[in-house]
Order: structure tokens, then C-alpha cells, then sequence
């Protein structure tokens, strides 16, 4: 038998010991009458059952599956009333634990041994004293959360693995999820940060350090994801232009040198572009190594879109920051041994459109240049102009002439703006055009996901069951989604001032509540869905891939549309269907469904279930079918979804990735080229690290050069869920890893 592991209730994971097993079951049957009690070789016998579910299961089971299983054995090979007996000493056993399961959870964190938690996240290290202590204040809250604030139903269903209530370790305090920064209002119009007026910059360097100190500020007082534009720094080069000019034109006179006007510009671009690459250095430098209060870099987004530059010399100088960017990207940033790697953030979008897409367009080499840098370090990922401007139709405007805007963090969108003028100006910002859509400054409320997978098991095949089933699991996630709403709720400005009151998000007064940018559109909230793929495997026994499959998988798609539109209208708050960017949830999903339903061939038998429409990672399938049947998903899932392509060392093949590039902007909206970027501090294998089993069954990475499995000697970015990740998973996300098959050969 292979050296198995299991989860104990903290979270800490231990070798499997058989004895336990056994000694529980003893413990049962000298409870009982001695005739109905077990003999020792039957003791055993089950015992050794329990451990060929448990091996065959391929996972580390928590203590809970584990006496789900020795009941079911007792049963099966013993004494119902041996059964009995183990299930009211569960029960009490329960109910001595109950009071003290937040100090173990809390106890397991300070001393790094629990499992769960240390490949919760992919991009934070659970050894760190920041990481350690916002897990420790996530486990109180989480805590609080379901005993005090939440329903009851909605914490079972959540704990059960039927709906999932993100992130509730932050649900205690009024903070939202993800937003679009307003960072052109408050570098114009001056913000406060820590109690200091910033004022206008007076150079591109300088908007870039107050870019990137608003960053921080915004990540510490929210847990989601933040968007920030190029094109809202892009006027700040003119100003260092003209400064450098002045300053250019002083030096000539003090030196009493004369020279022509084509030498002096030349000299000034020079200076420039100096002063942009500065400027681009600090963003990136200082994004990877600021550490928030959570404990990891920010999750930042950097949008750059060519379209939105106000006249022709905006979008000239745009174009050089983007150019630096791209560059920097390339280039990466050092690790400990100064081998320059692939850094998780900031993420990056790159907008395709008619001035950029095509060979002969005026900024093709820009597309050339992004198309390097996805080779070599996975982003940028890629907007389709033409697609997006077809779906997202502010309040007026008609296909094909809609609004063009980033998403927030790795895949969240916000609603088109329904009034068509920027809301009225309701949040007071600065930068108010009246007549004009608006996006940034606006903001998503929070995530409750529906597990679909559950929903179509639920239903044993009965298609009428199936439909009322969804319906009632809708209406919880909408009643979740309901808590979250009222949470943030009666939120004062002053619980984070540099959203509410300094522009980030809005410019309200001290003492103003937030309730009207809950409603009318201004915000959005999200239902999440997860598992579609084998929900309709599960129903129908055909895949997404098969015309069968497809239309039942659109079908669905549609309904939850049209309970998120009849929610919409009855309240005036903006709920949108999102995928969801399942992480470590993939994996809990998995564990309940297999609690509930047992393995099921092609819908339970792997450790993770597929993110939101996405074609099951081992599915062999090339990228342009891939991407052309998830367009009609994406389309349909208006809150956010992102697709991608899993792409081999694709550096010598750059047309290839031009392309596929150009097939996004043609046929979808929002979609990603997923390569490897890996390094081994040991020997300085720069190729694939490996994903392998070690001798207890449990995924590990180990270089193939060197055999190191150290993880804190292994430098490997993944993207996992729409981001990269580059702090290792849990063992369901590194299982869907290594099944990824490539979509391009």
C-alpha cells in the first residue's frame, strides 16, 4: 500500500495510520452488546476497506470522508448497530470540538501545517507574517460570518459544496470585490493618501510612483482585483516633454551652443523615452515588490488600449508607454539569484483593433512586440475591439458602436453603463463628462458561484427534477447575493477614504454613505457558475463539443441569464453572470461532490470540475474550434469569462501566435495564449518543471534536470484562472494542470 496522507480538521496533514481506523470501530463494538459485537478479524477486515476507498480515492480525505466511509463499511461488512454506535460518538465528538475548531484552524496557520490554506491562494506564501495574520483575521471572520451573519441555509449550502459564498474570510467587514480605478481623476484633480494631499505630477515619473502608491492603497482596502489604464498617465508624457524641452533649452544657453530644431527634438524624444522608461520600470518594480496588508503584491490589471487616447499625440505617446511595458514584461524581473523569471502581476490586457491587428496597420509592431511577450512570459492577455464594441452597448448605442473597456482584475466585467451619461455623476468625480458612458470609478459588490455539477447530479437524470433543482439553487445564490448587497449597505465613506472620498472610486463627503452607487447600475453583483461542462455530460452523456451537449449547455446559460435580468428588474441592482474563476474552490467542489454522489466516470473522477463553459482541459481539440465554440459561451456570460489556449514554447513560432491573435479579434471577445515559464534555483533549468507523484500518491513539481523538488527552490508561473499563478496550488489545480492538453501542436 502507497505511504498515504489525510487532512485532520485544522487543516494539518498527516500519514495515514490504519490503527486509528481500526481503534474507532473497536471502540463501537464494546459499546454494543458482546453479541452483537465485531471479532477482531472483522475489525480489521473493515479497517482494511476503508483503506482501499481511501487509496483509491487518489487524494489526501479529510477525517469527515474518512468516517463517512468506515460508517458505510460498518454497515456493509458489520452492524447497523455497531453503525449506530460510531455515529452518536461522532456526534459528540463534534460537539466538544465545536467550540474550539477556529483556534485549531488558527493554531495550524501560525505553525504553516495546514494544507488547505497553504495552497489556497496561488500568489500568497503562508510562511510570511502578513499572509499568516490576514488568514488568521480570515479565519475569525469566517467564523463570525457563519454563526452571526449569515443564513443558515446559505452557510450549510456553502460548507456542502453547492453554492460557494467567495471570499467570506472578509465578509465581517464592508469591503467589496473588484474595481476599475479612477486613476485619471486623481492624478488630475490631486487624491489623499495616508493623510497627504497629492497633488497634479509634474512628470510621467512621478504619475507613475503616485500610480503605483494608489495601487497599494486600493488593494488594502478591498479583496478583489484592481484595473488601472496606460491611457490615464499617457498626458503626463507632454509634460515631462515640455519640461524637458525647457530644461534642454537652458542648458543650450548657459553652454552658448546652438543647433538645428531636428537635432534639439531629437534630443528631446531622447530624454523622453528615458523618462517613460523610468517611469514604466518603477510600475513594474514596484508592483511586484509592494506587499499590501493581505499579504501579497496587488492584483493589478494594466489596460492598454490605443482607442481611448484623446487626439493623435496622446495616442503617440500611449504607444511608447505601451512599447516600454511590453518591453519590461519581456525583460522580467530577477529572483533571488538575479535570473530574470516571469513575475504574477501586474496582469496585463492588450486591446486588438483596426490601428494595431493587421500587418501594414499603423501600430502592427506593437502587436508584434505583445505577441513576443505572450511567447515568453504569457501576457498580455487580448480584447477584441470589434467583438466587444457588438456586446457592450451602453445605453443609445447599437451594435458595432458600443463602449470598449478593461475588465476588473482577471475577468470580472462591468454592465454597460444603462444611462448613457455617466450615471448623473452620482460618485462626484472630477473628471465628469456628461453625455459620455462611464466605467472607471465603478465597481462589483461580490461573488456567489453555483455549482452546476451538483445541480445536474441532484437531479439523477430527470430533466423536469433538473429545472427545479436550478431554480431553487438560483434563488439561494440570489439570497446570498442579497447579504452581500445589504452588507455594504449603510457603509460610510470614511471606511476607506481613499475609495469613496479621494477618487478612486468616488469624491463623496465625510459621513456619506455609499448606498447609491449599490443601485441603478453603478455597481454590479455577480452570480458565478462553475462546472458546466460536466453538469451537461452528467444530463445528457454528451459534451460541450457535440451539437447535444452544446445546445443543452446554452440552454442553461440562458436560463441563469434570464433569473439574473428578472432579479435585475425587481431591485435596480445590476446582477450579472459571471464564470468563475474557480482556484481553490475547484477542488472543494470536487471533495463534495465525490462525499455525495461518489465517483462518476467523466463528471466526479478527477479533483477539480471545469471553470465556468470552459471545454474540459483534457479534451483534444485545436485552438480556432475551441475558441469558436466558447464564443458562443462567452457571449452569454455577460459579468466576465475569459477563454484560453494551451500553447507550447511558442518564441520561434511568433506568427503562429499572431494568428491566433487575430482570430480572437475576429471571432471573441476576451481570450489568453497559456504557455510555461519555469526556473530551478538548484541546477538553472530553465525548461518545464514536471508535476509527479510521490511515493504517498501526492502531486509535487521536480525539475527533470536536477530532481529538486523543493518548492521554495523552484521558480514556476502557471495560469490558473485567468491570472498567473506562481506560489503553487492545492492538489486539485495542480491535477487539472497537469492534464492540460495543448490546443496547439
Amino acid at each position: 500500500m502507497k505511504q498515504m496522507k489525510i487532512i485532520k480538521r485544522s487543516g494539518q496533514e498527516v500519514a495515514f495510520d490504519i490503527s486509528k481506523i481500526e481503534n474507532a470501530i473497536r471502540k463501537a463494538s464494546n459499546a454494543v452488546d458482546p453479541i452483537d459485537a465485531l471479532s477482531e478479524d472483522r475489525i480489521r477486515l473493515i479497517a482494511k476497506e476503508v483503506a482501499g476507498v481511501c487509496e483509491a480515492r487518489d487524494r489526501a480525505m479529510t477525517v469527515e470522508e474518512i468516517q463517512d466511509v468506515v460508517e458505510n463499511k460498518i454497515m456493509e461488512l458489520g452492524s447497523r448497530v455497531i453503525a449506530k454506535k460510531y455515529i452518536v460518538y461522532r456526534y459528540q465528538r463534534q460537539l466538544v470540538r465545536k467550540a474550539n475548531t477556529t483556534d485549531a484552524a488558527i493554531l495550524s496557520l501560525i505553525e504553516c501545517n495546514n494544507e488547505d490554506v497553504k495552497q489556497e491562494n496561488s500568489n500568497k506564501n503562508p510562511s510570511i507574517n502578513s499572509v499568516q495574520r490576514d488568514y488568521m483575521a480570515g479565519e475569525v471572520s469566517k467564523d463570525v460570518a457563519s454563526r452571526l451573519l449569515l443564513p443558515a441555509d446559505v452557510v450549510q449550502a456553502h460548507r456542502e459544496g453547492i453554492i460557494h459564498f467567495h471570499d467570506m474570510d472578509y465578509y465581517a467587514q464592508h469591503m467589496h470585490n473588484c474595481d476599475l480605478v479612477n486613476l485619471e481623476d486623481m492624478l488630475q484633480n490631486g487624491t489623499v493618501i495616508s493623510g497627504t494631499m497629492i497633488e497634479k505630477p509634474r512628470s510621467f515619473s512621478t504619475a507613475c510612483n503616485i500610480a503605483t502608491q494608489i495601487i497599494a492603497q486600493v488593494a488594502s482596502n478591498q479583496y478583489g482585483g484592481q484595473s488601472i489604464s496606460l491611457t490615464h498617465l499617457a498626458p503626463f508624457v507632454e509634460v515631462s516633454r515640455q519640461a524637458i524641452r525647457q530644461a534642454l533649452k537652458e542648458e543650450c544657453s548657459f553652454a552658448g551652443v546652438e543647433m538645428s530644431v531636428e537635432a534639439f527634438d531629437a534630443i528631446v524624444e531622447k530624454r523622453v523615452r528615458k523618462e517613460i522608461q523610468k517611469g514604466v520600470q518603477t510600475i513594474q518594480y514596484q508592483v511586484v515588490t509592494l506587499m499590501t496588508t493581505n499579504g501579497q503584491a496587488p492584483f493589478v490589471t494594466v489596460y492598454m488600449y490605443l482607442g481611448e487616447a484623446r487626439n493623435a499625440q496622446e495616442r503617440n505617446d500611449l504607444a511608447i508607454i505601451i512599447e516600454e511595458v511590453l518591453n519590461e514584461r519581456i525583460r522580467g524581473v530577477k529572483n533571488e539569484q538575479g535570473v530574470f523569471v516571469t513575475p504574477a502581476f501586474p496582469k496585463l490586457i492588450y486591446v486588438l483593433e483596426e490601428q494595431n491587428v493587421r500587418e501594414g496597420s499603423p501600430y502592427w509592431y506593437l502587436t508584434e512586440l505583445a505577441a513576443r511577450c505572450t511567447a515568453k512570459r504569457m501576457v498580455p492577455d487580448y480584447i477584441s475591439e470589434k467583438k466587444m464594441r457588438e456586446y457592450k452597448l451602453s445605453k443609445g448605442e447599437t451594435a458595432g458602436h458600443g463602449d470598449t473597456y478593461t475588465c476588473m482584475g482577471c475577468r470580472s466585467f462591468l454592465t454597460p453603463d444603462r444611462s448613457g451619461n455617466g450615471y448623473g455623476n452620482v460618485a462626484n468625480a472630477g473628471n465628469y463628462e456628461p453625455g459620455k458612458p462611464k466605467y472607471y470609478g465603478r465597481f462589483n459588490q461580490g461573488v456567489v458561484t453555483i455549482n452546476l455539477v451538483d445541480v445536474a447530479l441532484s437531479a439523477h437524470g430527470d430533466m423536469k427534477l433538473f429545472w427545479d433543482v436550478f431554480g431553487e439553487r438560483c434563488e439561494l445564490c440570489h439570497k446570498a447575493l442579497r447579504c452581500r448587497h445589504e452588507r455594504l449597505l449603510g457603509t460610510p465613506s470614511d471606511a476607506a477614504p481613499i475609495l469613496w472620498q479621494y477618487g478612486a472610486l468616488a469624491r463623496l463627503k465625510k459621513g456619506d454613505k455609499i448606498d447609491k452607487l449599490l443601485y441603478g447600475g453603478y455597481s454590479t453583483i455577480s452570480l458565478g457558475y462553475a462546472g458546466l461542462w460536466e453538469c451537461v455530460f452528467a444530463m445528457t452523456g454528451k459534451k460541450l463539443t457535440e451539437p447535444e451537449g452544446e445546445a443543452f449547455g446554452l440552454e442553461v446559460m440562458q436560463k441563469l441569464n434570464e433569473y439574473t435580468a428578472k432579479w435585475k428588474a425587481a431591485e435596480d441592482i445590476d446582477y450579472s453572470l459571471y464564470g468563475t474563476p474557480l482556484e481553490s474552490t475547484t477542488y472543494k467542489f470536487a471533495k463534495c461532490l465525490q462525499k455525495r454522489f461518489g465517483v462518476i466516470k467523466g463528471v466526479t473522477d478527477k479533483n477539480y470540475i471545469t471553470n465556468s463553459y470552459h471545454i474540459h482541459v483534457t479534451e483534444k481539440i485545436d485552438a480556432f474550434k475551441k475558441l469558436e465554440i466558447e464564443s458562443k459561451f462567452q457571449r452569454l456570460s455577460p459579468g466576465g469569462a475569459i477563454s484560453y489556449v494551451e500553447v507550447p514554447n511558442m518564441q520561434d513560432n511568433i506568427p503562429a501566435v499572431l494568428s491566433i491573435m487575430q482570430y480572437i479579434y475576429e471571432n471573441i471577445m476576451y481570450a489568453e495564449l497559456n504557455t510555461k515559464s519555469d526556473y530551478c534555483q538548484v541546477c538553472g533549468y530553465d525548461g518545464e518543471i514536471q508535476i509527479v507523484r510521490d511515493e504517498s500518491g501526492k502531486l509535487i513539481w521536480k525539475c527533470p534536470k536536477c530532481g529538486n523538488t523543493d518548492e521554495s527552490k523552484l521558480n514556476v508561473a502557471r495560469r490558473t484562472c485567468g491570472y498567473i499563478g506562481s506560489q503553487f496550488w492545492n492538489q486539485g489545480r495542480t491535477q487539472e494542470i497537469k492534464e492540460r492538453v495543448l490546443h496547439v501542436s
